[in-house]
């Protein structure tokens, strides 16, 4: 029988990691659950999800690979059931580029006459109570245009909600922060990413939080998105160094600010800004409305 007291590699794995030079990663594989589920606690859908696209423009650029991995978790934020991923793939109706293709591996006849499964994609989503990508920012709206009935479903950033830094981790890229767990994986495949994003969602942390536990109680929180509506034009330099955006379409310089950072961030921009002439928009925002 060939279990892990006899496997040589196994062996040599577990040496390894007890010596102070050296590191082991493991490749990912996949798992039916992270942790096992206790009868009496109450538990939350959530889905992993990740896309493939033509390019960055999310009004022009399309989808051409789509997976979405269902999981359920429990109150504590540990993951106690993973569900099989769905992975469709589908034609964009124009050429891939072949920057794309070597990014992600997908070339025009892997993508020929292919189409997502609206109504299995939409019956999975519309179940979440939580929908997790890591960079949701740019995920959301290729997600919300091409399925347009789970717009306005809440969605979660484990790239953008969290302080990686304060968690002890250096960089935010998902393979990287995988890699500071002991995993490994090929990148840059929409079935891949979902399967790194659950191994570090479940990734347990000092203080005995899953990282789950810390992007929910993020999640949760209300936030605000601050316009610097009709800001005048000489103080584009000290929003921009401030973390304001400009917003192109809408044409004032915007940014996201914590609830408890409002009274501040308004009286910088009355004093710095706007000088008594003006009023910024403060807008609230929550999970159903974040990431768009």
């Amino acid at each position: 029988m060939n279990d892990a007291a006899s496997d040589p590699h196994a062996q040599a794995a577990r040496l390894l990691s007890v010596h102070p030079d050296y590191r082991v990663q493991r490749r990912l594989g996949p798992v039916t659950h992270f942790h096992a589920a206790s009868p009496e606690a109450s538990s939350r859908i959530g889905v992993a999800i990740d896309v493939e696209t033509t390019g960055l423009d999310r009004e022009t650029d399309r989808i051409i690979e789509l997976a979405i991995q269902r999981f359920r978790f429990d109150e504590r934020g540990r993951i106690i059931q993973v569900g099989v991923p769905r992975v469709w793939r589908e034609d964009p109706g124009m050429p891939i580029d072949p920057k794309i293709t070597s990014l992600t591996g997908l070339t025009d006849a892997d993508v020929a006459e292919q189409q997502i499964d609206e109504s299995a994609a939409i019956d999975i989503l519309s179940s979440a109570d939580i929908i997790v990508a890591h960079n949701a920012a740019f995920d959301r709206p290729f997600v919300d245009r091409r399925l347009p009935a789970i717009a306005g479903k809440p969605w979660a950033c484990s790239m953008a909600e969290l302080d990686w830094l304060a968690l002890g981790f250096e960089g935010r890229a998902l393979a990287h922060l995988v890699s500071q767990c002991g995993w490994f994986y090929e990148g840059h495949r929409a079935e891949n990413d979902i399967l790194a994003l659950l191994y570090l969602l479940s990734h347990g942390l000092p203080d005995g939080e899953t990282i789950l536990a810390k992007l929910i109680a993020c999640s949760e929180q209300q936030t605000y998105r601050v316009n610097a509506i009709d800001a005048p034009f000489d103080s584009k330099d000290r929003l921009k160094s401030r973390g304001y955006r400009w917003d192109a379409t809408m044409r004032f310089w915007w940014k996201s600010i914590a609830e408890l950072d409002r009274d501040a961030e308004r009286a910088w921009l009355m004093s710095d800004v706007y000088g008594g002439y003006g009023e910024p928009a403060f807008l609230p925002i929550t999970a159903c409305e974040r990431h768009r």
